[in-house]
């Protein structure tokens, strides 16, 4: 795991650049803290930061040379099968100078080009130089777990695994407020956008090459879904495929020269990981992290029960509000782009604190996402399922939208839920989902705007921007359809994008054995009663490791992984709202949102009402800040 950037010079201008690629390198330090290197000529400079996993002797540094000098790589990620693949290159006569995976991936494109994405199993985002036909080949991997930034103009192409890192290159940093609105709706922005109107994000599953002066950019791999056909295999030969590909995939994903451990949330996916790395792995050390201050919040006493029955060695993070606050301004610092999952403030800490004893983590992410686990898939099967159930909650909506409405107790928490059930009800297919993945409306995130950000808002980009977001979402959906969305949308540019930032500012590498494409392309071939019905999410999930797992797991409501904001806003934050960040003084002098309704919102946060305003507020915070530092 690493950091990588570098810049490909189409002419004299372009070349310029090069002198800010040290810069550009530095800037990624806390991604890769172990070793620096750049390679510079007159067409492609590349810089790459550090963090040893495999083979972590200075043969492995990068950028790495292939024996010839002609090939040059710098690589962010793990290949798990690169065993695999260099026993096939020494049959065929490659010689190797490492034992790195790094040097594997090389070869494997020196003898089958950009073919060879298709034999590997992992997560990567790399590029390669050849010196000699001057050209250069970047990819990223099929789910995006891992990022790359790109800015592609007349005179340069930039790339780089952070924003950071790109602006290094003095960049024109002008907002695209297309994205701007999105993440006011979403709290991050989707991919291919960014912030900046000329910085973009290279989707999962795609490549750039640049050669012969022309830079091409395509995708290599799509999840193949069919929504017409599925698997042949009776649910008991489904469970019994779930638990061999995921079985092997963790053991895949256990290859490490340095310490390994293993996220323990207290759910069943965090669980399942835990459990099956376990078998292979008798000295596994599995981390929690809890709330002492909000019990609402805190799991950590079946992650207690989950690592009794496994037998690892456990340990739990506590935090108080107090703890929260003293972190806030590590993690707003090192965001480079707006994005505000306020669940990244306990992520970046359970990373902190699992770094002090292992460099690998393995976690649960994907799951929900592939096997139907949240909240908003129990409501569209609902909805889909239809019944007397659903049409009364849909009768109700204006009492539940009198009652008081919040994340912060579970009864509130349950009047927020089906306030939204039943307006969604009323709603399309991809309007019900676009509404049902965001904290605020579309109407609402308008009005944050300033009349003159408004101005600069491009209606007809933002409607296109968001068809093609939606697209894979027919008039008639099924759950497949919806999650098949999801694994485009939500996954890589929120729950991966949320791990991979706080655990990269705390040098801790986290490995996510859902995600192993074999295990993806089963998923997308289950029907959907195999993931949800109208008693169980993730059924299949559950079903197959019940056995494996404690009984107390099962049969309780979904907390999501959330941190307590509200009590920390109304307290410790306060000043810094109210006379700082969103003062009315600072945004009518910063000219983007609108004064009356920051301050309408402000009213609301400190109100005895709340709701989910202060999800909202945080979106916002984060962006000042950002906006603040960097522009």
């Amino acid at each position: 795991m690493c950091g990588i950037t570098g810049i490909y010079a189409f002419n004299m201008i372009g070349r310029v650049s090069m002198i800010n690629v040290a810069n550009a390198t530095a800037a990624l330090e806390k991604r890769g803290p172990d070793f620096q290197d750049i390679y510079n000529d007159n067409t492609v400079a590349l810089g790459h930061r550090r963090l040893s996993i495999i083979d972590p002797t200075p043969e492995g540094h990068q950028p790495l040379w292939d024996m010839g000098k002609r090939y040059g790589i710098i690589f962010n990620g793990e290949i798990y099968n690169y065993r695999e693949l260099k026993k096939e290159l020494l049959a065929q006569g490659m010689q190797f100078q490492s034992e790195t995976d790094t040097e594997v991936l090389l070869n494997l494109y020196i003898n089958e080009g950009k073919a060879c994405l298709n034999k590997l199993n992992g997560f990567f985002a790399f590029a390669i130089f050849d010196y000699q036909e001057k050209s250069l080949f970047i990819a990223r991997d099929r789910m995006g777990i891992k990022p790359l930034y790109y800015l592609l103009d007349d005179d340069r192409l930039l790339f780089a695994s952070e924003m950071k890192s790109i602006m290094e290159y003095g960049i024109t940093k002008e907002l695209d407020f297309t994205a701007l609105h999105t993440y006011l709706q979403l709290n991050y922005i989707p991919a291919p956008k960014t912030i900046f109107k000329h910085v973009k994000k290279l989707l999962p599953g795609n490549y750039i090459e640049v050669k012969n002066g022309e830079v091409t950019i395509e995708p290599y791999y799509t999840i193949p879904y069919d929504r017409s056909k599925t698997t042949e295999l009776n649910y008991e030969e489904q469970k019994k495929k779930l638990a061999e590909l995921l079985e092997s995939s963790v053991q895949k994903r256990l290859v490490a020269d340095v310490p390994l451990g293993s996220f323990l949330s207290g759910g069943v996916d965090s669980s399942v990981i835990a459990a099956l790395a376990k078998r292979h792995k008798d000295d596994l050390h599995t981390f929690s992290i809890g709330f002492q201050d909000e019990k609402f919040f805190d799991e950590t006493e079946y992650a207690r029960s989950v690592a009794k029955k496994i037998g690892t060695d456990h340990t739990v993070f506590s935090l108080t509000n107090d703890d929260l606050y003293k972190h806030v301004h590590s993690i707003l610092d090192y965001i480079d782009e707006p994005f505000a999952d306020s669940s990244a403030i306990a992520v970046y800490i359970l990373s902190q604190e699992t770094r002090k004893h292992a460099t690998v983590a393995l976690s649960g992410d994907g799951a929900d996402e592939l096997f139907a686990g949240y909240n908003k898939h129990a409501a569209f099967h609902r909805i889909l399922e239809g019944g007397s159930a659903a049409n009364m909650v849909g009768a109700l909506q204006p009492l539940w939208y009198l009652l008081p409405k919040s994340r912060n107790s579970s009864i509130t928490n349950t009047f927020r839920q089906l306030h939204r059930f039943s307006k969604g009800m009323k709603m399309t297919p991809k309007e019900r989902y676009w509404t049902w993945a965001g904290f605020v409306n579309e109407s609402n995130a308008m009005k944050l705007l300033s009349d003159g950000s408004k101005n600069k808002l491009d209606q007809q980009q933002y409607t296109d921007f968001k068809s093609e977001l939606l697209k894979h979402i027919p008039d008639k959906e099924t759950i497949n359809d919806l999650l098949y969305t999801d694994m485009q949308l939500v996954l890589p540019d929120d729950m991966l994008t949320k791990v991979d930032r706080m655990s990269m500012a705390n040098a801790l590498e986290v490995r996510v054995p859902f995600l192993d494409h074999e295990l993806v392309e089963f998923a997308f071939q289950l029907p959907v009663d195999s993931k949800i019905n109208g008693s169980i999410r993730k059924r299949i999930v559950q079903d197959t490791f019940r056995d494996i797992l404690p009984e107390e797991l099962y049969n309780r409501p979904k907390k999501g992984f959330e941190v307590p904001l509200l009590k920390w806003f109304r307290k410790e934050m306060r000043h810094t709202i109210e006379n700082e960040l969103l003062s009315d003084s600072f945004v009518a002098e910063q000219g983007i949102f609108d004064v009356r309704t920051t301050r309408q919102l402000k009213k609301k946060l400190f109100s005895s009402n709340p709701g989910d305003v202060h999800a909202q507020i945080w979106g916002l915070i984060v962006f000042q800040h950002w906006w603040k530092k960097y522009c």
